[in-house]
């Protein structure tokens, strides 16, 4: 197999093996580079389902067909889960970049169909059929992507730079949904209609993301493995890696996992997937303005992710979860109350900033500090697994909520449910361990 080829010694953390020095960089590079190709794929159905919702469904009011595509949108969040246990149970046992190169062809498939899909005209329900199925094979590969790039990141990152080194997971992550907006940005104000953009243009990102996903393939098929992982052990032994009984051995560092993830996956499909559709719904600001608003946040936002990274490599991770937690807690109600009334695009900004630069107390840690708590030997599928089932539980389906609230003249209950989930969040965060102090990617495996 390739990933023989680019075996290291059966060791973790502080003791690195030194064929792996000038392949860091590289490692990082490929696997960043493909995680923002799949995320991209991923946040092109989010950014540009506004213009197809009515293709894909039958004519009703604006807000029914964006409840019919945020349906759609978490049910592929369903998917997530098995992603998780799959590629999780692949990575532990074949080799993250195994794992890693797997996902990123399902992804650009589920593309792929989307963008040949026929509307409702020409089909009827099988529009909508096809849209599912599409969305679910990118919810399996999504759900694979997170756990498997986040163990990788954070083993092939130096024991001292840990925390800098995995929030490009997140850099890649936030980056996809940046060029998803950015390519909306360029067909709204230089090259499509808005008629052209609801009738045909809306393929066109679903195509590039195809097509993008030709090069992630590349750069991820020539990385170097994992220096944790270990492909000499043997298949008997690699067999036993990554089964759910062995996930259960690990109860507590699994809970800790829901725990942490709870809060701040809602916050951040609020203030980035679903705010772009607030901005337009609920703001009555125009689709461009805010698709403008959106980008510009995220880009800043992205741009922070390395910093509170680093900072957590300084003070550790337990001060920046709390942070999140607590302003999190304090501040999501007045913040989308006093959004929900502005008539201000720079005070709309401003507001969703502020939100951002919260949240990223958990966005820029969170995928070490899961890798931190579990063993070589089943460190994916834990990483992945109970994030992914969290994730499709409360994060996939905000944007459901959200919109189910709204349209029941009940909006501002779903800030209140933000905030629970944040406080939740807060109470795990002031009782567990700091992970930077008591990582399990130091122990030999």
């Amino acid at each position: 197999m390739a990933i023989r080829s680019n075996s290291a010694a059966a060791i973790t953390g502080s003791t690195e093996a030194p064929a792996y020095q000038p392949n860091r960089l590289k490692a990082i590079i490929s696997g960043s580079m493909g995680n923002l190709v799949e995320w991209y794929d991923w946040y092109a159905y989010s950014a540009f389902s506004i213009y197809f919702a009515p293709v894909f469904f039958p004519k009703s009011s604006a807000t029914a067909q964006l409840l019919n595509t945020a349906g759609i949108f978490a049910v592929g969040f369903l998917m997530r889960p098995i992603g998780g246990w799959l590629f999780g149970r692949l990575a532990d046992r074949a080799g993250r970049k195994f794992a890693m190169t797997l996902s990123v062809l399902l992804m650009s498939f589920g593309s792929l169909l989307i963008a040949v899909t026929p509307a409702y005209e020409a089909i009827g329900v099988l529009a909508a059929v096809l849209l599912l199925f599409a969305r679910l094979l990118q919810g399996l590969s999504v759900g694979g992507e997170y756990g498997t790039s986040a163990t990788y990141l954070s083993e092939m990152a130096t024991t001292k730079r840990r925390g800098f080194y995995s929030s490009f997971q997140y850099v890649t992550l936030i980056g996809g949904q940046l060029i998803a907006l950015g390519i909306q940005l360029l067909l709204q104000q230089f090259f499509l209609t808005e008629a052209q953009l609801h009738a045909w243009g809306w393929r066109i990102p679903f195509v590039m993301g195809a097509g993008l996903s030709l090069t992630a393939l590349y750069l991820r098929s020539h990385m170097p493995e994992s220096v944790a992982f270990n492909p000499e052990k043997g298949t008997a032994v690699l067999k036993k890696n990554g089964t759910i009984k062995q996930l259960l051995q690990h109860p507590k560092a699994v809970a800790i996992v829901v725990g942490l993830t709870l809060g701040g996956t809602i916050a951040f499909y609020t203030y980035s997937t679903y705010m772009q559709k607030f901005l337009v719904n609920t703001v009555h600001l125009s689709k461009s303005q805010s698709t403008q608003i959106t980008f510009v946040s995220l880009l800043i936002y992205a741009a922070l992710q390395p910093l509170f990274g680093l900072l957590s490599d300084h003070i550790g991770r337990k001060p920046l979860l709390i942070g999140f937690g607590l302003f999190g807690t304090l501040a999501t109600v007045p913040l989308l109350t006093t959004l929900s009334q502005t008539t201000s695009q720079w005070q709309a900004f401003g507001l969703i900033m502020l939100a951002l630069l919260i949240v990223s107390g958990y966005t820029s840690i969170n995928a070490v500090v899961k890798a931190e708590l579990f063993p070589t030997e089943i460190r994916a599928l834990g990483v992945g697994f109970p994030y992914s089932v969290t994730v499709a539980l409360f994060g996939g389906t905000a944007e459901y909520v959200a919109l189910r609230f709204k349209n029941a003249g009940n909006e501002s209950y779903f800030y209140w449910y933000v905030t629970g989930c944040i406080f939740i969040s807060l109470l795990v965060y002031l009782t567990m361990r700091d992970t930077k102090h008591n990582s399990l990617l130091d122990a030999a495996s």
